[in-house]
């Protein structure tokens, strides 16, 4: 897959545990299928709110789940599975 990402691009973000979360990408470094990435999106864990709704976690230098050998803390294309 050779797709170019730009910031405020949809993602899917791995965490630690291989739980996934629809994610925004915030900045790129690098171009392809596999650029080093930072995300920002909603918390998973539904006691973490505020004022705004519901938290917002980030996790930057975030490699694609493809160069990634524990396939955790890591991103993939919305159309990847």
């Amino acid at each position: 897959m050779n797709k170019d990402l730009i910031v405020g691009d949809s993602v899917v973000f791995i965490d630690s545990l291989r739980v996934e979360h629809k994610a925004l990408v915030t900045n790129v470094f690098g171009s392809g299928s596999t650029p080093t990435i930072n995300v920002v999106f909603a918390s998973g864990d539904d006691t973490k709110t505020d004022n705004y709704g519901r938290q917002l976690e980030r996790q930057t230098s975030t490699c694609h789940v493809s160069v990634n050998s524990a396939k955790a803390n890591c991103w993939r294309h919305t159309d990847e599975s």
